[in-house]
């Protein structure tokens, strides 16, 4: 196979270079007749049928998880004029991916409801991916004919039909995912495309990996004069350095909360094998990967151009997913069944989503499609509807079966009552007109520092049912920074393996004597610690009154801030934080 044209070099970074013609991948093939019309049409078929496909697998399996109701909260404090918090008065960033919540923040100005927006936006990003995807793939190989490969790999996997809804991010990662890389295969000498390739951070801290390794493969591509560089380097970190400065100086940390909560930096390797396995291993995921190697080393000279022009487009998504890859299983994976694999399992099909049409090709294509046939019909996680023995859940089956609907969007849980006596216990405090702490489904009710304080392991349900003037917390600390600033304390799920206790919340929170069960001497220990050190700082970096003063501050101490842990037992916090 040879190549049919070289990509371009735009003159506005490379002075005195004019820019040859850029080619389409949906103009017909050379040559002219019914033979080019249907070549033409086939490619058209590549890149636009997968995204049909998995816009209606999505939509029959269109969900709302409880992480997505996060997001929500937030949009809703933004739009009630509280700013971008979770709870009012309390700076506390809750949002891992802040496009995906700036995103929905606009939805919802423009009145559409926040929950569908999140719905039906993650869909549409997701299809349309697909569909820049498959583009950039064909672009690959100039006008030659093609057929699906990697695309089938994609629409074979329940997790993918999953989180092309749920509310979450994955639908905007997996769009920027494929739009940065058909900017970078189509243009890549544009300070528009490292505009885009820039943007990873803000889809998801840990797609800032695959943004270094684009910007990487940009240079490797363009080799810019000094002054394409710095523009280039200006425009892809213009957006996110501006931004980590608005973190730093309003919530006072490097990272979103989450991140924090989950140690994002610790390694587990050992758990991040097993969240590896248990997504292999269910959908045999080692025979479609022997097709794609039989496809990839039979492809000959299919990439146009010559030299490192031609490989690097090729081998940087694949470099990419693999170190998205790395990073999870470091971090010890996720309690979510496949979720965080799939940006990284979309980067290392990106080249070969389509391959030409040759005779090995073809037959590859033949094989994984079969596999996709079995996978989707037959072949399921072992634990379907139920949390697995490593932690590890079915995520959409379990909101399925706890609101007993199958397109859960609104979570009634109409099926699990024990979250329904705790919403009863909320609706009942909001109910008595005092200022009231609710611990926990048991209900107790204490008297408050101020409205209605909750506290509920379901962060997002929490968020639902809690007035936006109260304060909707969690032990693990997704939404509140005490509990995501103490040390691990239990070998429970993965991002939820820290738990406060009610001690620390009734000293923060509430008034008059502990509820039964609680320690008085906890109490007034982590009362005392609270006042001490770094956590009375941490106190005045989320919840003082925002000066330029404590904006300078925040921006100046973030570093340790974030970084800061404490002992989860009070008295020994009391005895190490105040001497």
């Amino acid at each position: 196979m040879t190549s049919t044209h070289s990509p371009a070099r735009p003159s506005h970074l490379f002075p005195g270079r004019s820019r040859p013609p850029s080619s389409s991948v949906l103009s017909p093939p050379p040559g002219s007749g019914p033979a080019a019309a249907w070549a033409n049409r086939l490619r058209v078929a590549v890149w636009a049928v997968p995204a049909l496909l998995i816009a209606y697998a999505g939509f029959r399996r269109r969900w709302m998880s409880d992480d997505a109701y996060i997001y929500v909260r937030t949009v809703r404090q933004v739009l009630a004029g509280n700013g971008p918090v979770f709870n009012a008065g309390e700076r506390v960033e809750s949002s891992t991916g802040t496009l995906w919540q700036w995103l929905l923040v606009a939805a919802g100005a423009a009145g559409v409801d926040p929950a569908v927006a999140a719905v039906y936006g993650g869909l549409l990003l997701t299809a349309t991916g697909f569909a820049l995807a498959g583009i950039g793939a064909l672009r690959t190989y100039g006008g030659r004919a093609a057929v699906p490969l990697g695309s089938l790999v994609l629409l074979g996997l329940p997790p993918v039909w999953d989180f092309a809804t749920s509310g979450l991010e994955t639908g905007l990662a997996t769009c920027w995912i494929a739009g940065a890389w058909l900017a970078l295969t189509t243009r890549p000498a544009s300070l528009v495309t490292s505009l885009v390739i820039g943007l990873g951070p803000l889809v998801r801290p840990d797609l800032g990996l695959v943004t270094v390794v684009f910007l990487a493969a940009q240079w490797l591509v363009v080799r810019p004069s000094w002054r394409g560089l710095f523009a280039g380097a200006g425009a892809a970190g213009a957006l996110p350095v501006a931004y980590e400065v608005f973190r730093a100086g309003y919530y006072g940390h490097l990272v979103p909360l989450p991140a924090v909560t989950k140690e994002a930096s610790q390694s587990l390797w050992g758990r991040g094998l097993v969240y590896l396995g248990d997504f292999t291993h269910p959908y045999l995921l080692w025979v479609p990967a022997l097709f794609v190697a039989v496809a990839v080393l039979g492809r000959g000279e299919g990439l146009r151009g010559p030299g490192v022009v031609r490989l690097v487009p090729a081998l940087a998504p694949v470099v990419a997913g693999l170190l998205c890859w790395l990073y999870v299983v470091k971090v010890g994976g996720d309690f979510m069944h496949g979720r965080m694999l799939l940006p990284g399992l979309l980067l290392m099909l990106l080249p070969v989503l389509a391959v030409p049409a040759t005779r090995v090709g073809t037959l590859a294509a033949v094989g994984v499609g079969l596999w996709a046939v079995v996978c989707a019909g037959w072949l399921r996680m072992p634990y379907g509807g139920q949390i697995g023995p490593a932690g590890i859940a079915d995520e959409r089956g379990v909101y399925v079966r706890h609101n007993a609907d199958p397109h859960p969007v609104r979570h009634t849980f109409a099926g699990a009552p024990h979250h329904l006596r705790y919403a009863r216990a909320v609706a009942a405090a909001g109910r008595s007109g005092t200022p009231v702490v609710v611990l926990g489904k048991d209900g107790w009710v204490r008297g408050s520092s101020g409205g209605v304080t909750a506290s509920y392991v379901v962060l997002g349900f929490n968020g639902s049912v809690v007035p936006l003037d109260g304060a909707a917390l969690d032990p693990i600390g997704l939404a509140y920074p005490l509990a995501a600033h103490s040390e691990r304390a239990v070998a429970g799920r993965v991002g939820h393996d820290k738990h406060l206790p009610a001690a620390w919340l009734v000293a923060d929170r509430g008034v008059g004597a502990p509820p039964p069960g609680v320690s008085a001497a906890e109490v007034g220990a982590a009362r005392r610690a609270l006042r001490c050190g770094a956590l009375g700082e941490l106190e005045g970096a989320v919840r003082g009154r925002l000066t330029v003063g404590r904006f300078v501050r925040n921006v100046s101490g973030a570093w340790g801030r974030t970084s800061f842990r404490f002992p989860n037992d009070p008295v020994l916090a009391e005895r190490t934080l105040c001497g």
